[in-house]
């Protein structure tokens, strides 16, 4: 019998410690450029999506504000001010204009994000 296995691909970005709290880092994966975030709620938790703004055309999401509208937690892009929710990447104000969520963990104060 034939099995498809897919294999994750985590990489090490960095130390936690080296992430603000409520802040944003940019990172290189596989060609792409990610967002990572560090919320300070969370002593241990990061968020990653696409640091591509497709509303402005410019790499910077990873400098937006941490915050919230409701129940989500968002990053507001530092261009136009669009909402990107963190865990899946939706663009709140132009669902079209979404971007890619990664899968990202602390694991013995390194964080990790999945290709």
């Amino acid at each position: 019998m034939h099995r498809d296995i897919q294999l994750d691909n985590w990489t090490a970005i960095c130390s936690i410690d080296e992430i603000v709290p409520n802040t944003g880092v940019a990172a290189l994966l596989n060609g792409e450029q990610v967002a990572i975030f560090h919320l300070a709620d969370h002593a241990d938790q990061v968020l990653a999506i696409g640091n591509y703004d497709p509303n402005s055309g410019a790499a910077v999401i990873s400098r937006g504000l941490v915050g919230s509208v409701g129940e989500r937690i968002v990053v507001a892009s530092p261009i136009y001010k669009h909402h990107f929710d963190l865990s899946t990447g939706e663009c709140l104000e132009e669902p079209a204009h979404s971007v890619p969520a990664y899968r990202a963990r602390v694991e013995a104060g390194k964080v990790w994000v999945c290709a």
